[in-house]
């Protein structure tokens, strides 16, 4: 089984909302979920430090753990659908630090986040992000996105309800165009529940980030590509795909969709304009 992840990564990259859109007025329309869901395809994992991503979520977002005592906290929304109590966060690590440790899956299918166990390309787990290194204002609103450094992963090794095999599945990101490394590999998505590699084509991720090592789309980077284990694919095959442009904005959309035989990368500068499609997709 494939399952959501923020895989093994060497300087990663922040998070700045994980699986939802910015800069929206969440009081006056639906939510991320409840569109795909009146689509007939219901989110499954829906992660997000920032905001709800159902209008009517009411439950936490994350968890942040103190470090002067190791006491935990759950970080819910302000109301029903809206943003998160940040305030919350500050009040409980006021004079010391902590860490996110669980990122709640907002879905029915309890898919949450924890710091990743070790796996094949990294014996030792991962640790969790610093709850306080991202603090960003979406509508006014002062949030945490997640900042992610060297060593920082989240996992989830027995998820319920996710794609397996070659079945069709969408997933997507905000995330920043600005923290980005060449390292492998920064990702969002799909992937063993074995923490081992498991051959090419097992797996099903977002990546962004400067890595060139099996390709790169045009200019500079960074690029949204696909990690469908052991390449990134910025096209098609492997190589140049000059069709996949750089994203160097300070929040970035990026989606990868998936379904037998055949994918497609979708990415744009998240506060303005429309998304591009990599035109060498089906």
């Amino acid at each position: 089984m494939r399952h959501p992840c923020l895989c093994k990564s060497l300087i990663g990259l922040s998070a700045v909302v994980m699986v939802v859109a910015f800069h929206a007025d969440i009081s006056a329309q639906q939510c991320p979920c409840d569109i795909y869901a009146a689509g007939g395809t219901p989110c499954v994992a829906a992660h997000s430090t920032v905001r709800a991503l159902y209008s009517s979520y009411n439950g936490p977002l994350y968890q942040v753990k103190r470090k002067s005592d190791g006491k935990t906290k759950d970080i819910g929304v302000l109301t029903p659908g809206g943003f998160a109590d940040a305030a919350a966060q500050d009040s409980f690590l006021s004079g010391t630090t902590g860490t996110i440790s669980i990122i709640y899956d907002q879905s029915p299918k309890g898919n949450n986040l924890k710091p990743a166990p070790g796996g094949g390309a990294a014996e030792k787990p991962d640790s969790a992000a610093n709850a306080a290194a991202l603090k960003v204002y979406v509508d006014g609103h002062p949030v945490y996105g997640i900042y992610m450094k060297s060593g920082n992963g989240y996992r989830n090794d027995s998820t319920s309800g996710i794609a397996t095999g070659d079945q069709p599945e969408g997933e997507y990101i905000v995330a920043s165009g600005k923290h980005v490394n060449g390292g492998c590999c920064n990702d969002y998505g799909n992937a063993e529940t074995n923490d081992s590699d498991d051959n090419a084509g097992t797996m099903e991720a977002i990546y962004i980030g400067t890595n060139n090592w099996w390709g790169s789309g045009s200019g500079s980077g960074p690029w949204v590509m696909a990690d469908l284990e052991n390449n990134l694919f910025s096209g098609g095959k492997t190589g140049l795909n000059s069709a996949d442009s750089s994203v160097p904005y300070t929040y970035v959309t990026a989606m990868v969709k998936g379904k037998p035989d055949t994918f497609a990368i979708k990415a744009g500068n998240a506060d303005s304009g429309s998304l591009r499609k990599c035109p060498v997709f089906s």
